[in-house]
């Protein structure tokens, strides 16, 4: 599982496929490489493919069935076909990076709670069997289930073996798809599933829960009974797989995922980060109380939280807790996860909208932000990553470097330290 992409960057994918078909379709010379490539592509299977299938424990009857009708998909991203260079890596650090507040569509957030809450009761007995198996709340399952495929409702074509046989032939990740497709092998041998219903997203993600296939054979799991972990048709299934998929990477059972809250001045936000953890008693020691005014549950005195404010002072702030970063398992975004657990929240409860907005922030150039945090790592300061980005080491800091220099914390890149840093 990864991030999907956004809109514009899926369509300017599909863009480039659909001129470089054109070009295709149009030129002999070209025409023929294309027809070169599809033999290349069958000597590879036979050579290069097959012998590591084998020696994982593939035999040579079930191989050949499930690449008889297997075909390259030249309408992917990032296709290096052989002979051909990979395209030169574009230049990102000239690019606006996006203000967070842009993630949560509050009509699409409603939508997915409406319909959420309503297939959370249609399901309940189901998640109750879930959570008393596998410790995670229904309604974060239920969040997930809604996120990554609309319900299950969302439209997933393209047959996954095709995808990760062109993949693992022809893209600047072959190996990560090489190792996909033998997975998806293994699956095709378990009699989970026919090939033909086995389908998924053009980066490879399968079934209403979006499973790589090496996650798949992890986490799993048939939970109606019917002897298939089937992820593309059984709800039980999917519900359980993605319970089984968090409890297996550390869910904390009893425990929430996090509290949006109010920070004082006083209270530096350059404390934030899972490294960084302490008691969310601590925490409310020093002041930081809970914005929808109730007190932390009683329970969660003592146990871990972490500071967490994706827009430093000019958005919401979280007190989170370790399951927060068990959701970010399943996909690595810290706005990710607050999505799912604002989701939930709402599947649970009927909550709304985090209480705090997100300020005018995301219209500096990543450029400028590089800029940023190469002047920091100079200093001796730990910024993650030097990207552009301004994930939570940046951010704090950001938040360090403003108070040792006379001014107010607020752990966010902003213009007017360009010329100051």
């Amino acid at each position: 599982m990864s991030a999907p992409p956004t809109e514009g960057g899926t369509l300017r994918k599909t863009l480039t496929a659909a001129f470089t078909l054109l070009l295709l379709s149009s030129s002999p010379t070209l025409a023929a490489s294309k027809a070169d490539t599809e033999a290349q592509f069958r000597q590879w299977l036979q050579t290069d493919l097959w012998p590591e299938a084998q020696k994982s424990g593939i035999s040579e009857k079930s191989f050949r069935a499930a690449f008889a009708d297997v075909k390259l998909d030249w309408d992917l991203p990032d296709l290096v076909p052989p002979g051909t260079r990979p395209p030169s890596t574009q230049k990102q650090n000239q690019a606006e990076f996006a203000s967070p507040g842009a993630y949560f569509s509050e009509k699409r957030l409603q939508g997915l709670a409406t319909t959420g809450g309503s297939l959370a009761k249609e399901n309940a007995a189901t998640l109750r069997r879930i959570e008393k198996t596998y410790g995670v709340p229904g309604p974060i399952v239920v969040a997930i289930w809604g996120r990554e495929s609309g319900f299950g409702r969302a439209k997933i074509p393209h047959p996954i073996m095709d995808v990760l046989a062109t993949k693992a032939f022809m893209s600047t990740r072959g190996d990560l798809f090489r190792r996909e497709l033998i997975a998806a092998l293994h699956i095709l041998d378990s009699g989970d599933v026919r090939e033909a219903d086995m389908k998924g997203s053009w980066a490879g993600a399968m079934g209403q829960p979006q499973f790589l296939p090496t996650s798949f054979l992890k986490y799993a799991v048939d939970f109606d009974g019917d002897g298939r972990r089937d992820i593309w048709k059984s709800t039980p299934d999917t519900l359980a797989s993605i319970a089984n998929y968090l409890a297996k990477k550390g869910w904390q059972r009893g425990r929430d995922w996090g509290f949006e809250v109010k920070i004082p001045a006083n209270v530096s936000c350059a404390q934030e980060g899972p490294d960084l953890a302490k008691p969310i008693g601590q925490w409310a020691a020093s002041g930081i109380t809970r914005i929808s005014g109730k007190a932390f549950p009683s329970g969660e005195a003592k146990a871990d939280g972490m500071m967490l404010v994706p827009a430093g002072r000019h958005g919401p702030e979280f007190i989170v807790t370790p399951n927060f970063y068990v959701i970010k398992e399943y996909n690595n975004s810290d706005l990710y996860a607050l999505f799912i657990g604002n989701l939930a929240d709402r599947i649970a409860s009927g909550g709304g909208a985090f209480k705090g907005q997100f300020g005018n922030v995301g219209k500096m150039l990543r450029s400028d932000v590089l800029t940023m945090q190469k002047s920091l790592e100079a200093q001796g300061h730990d910024i993650g990553k030097a990207d552009g980005l301004p994930g939570f080491k940046t951010r704090r800091s950001i938040g360090r470097w403003q108070a040792d220099n006379g001014m107010a914390p607020t752990c966010y890149p902003e213009e007017n330290m360009l010329g100051k840093l």
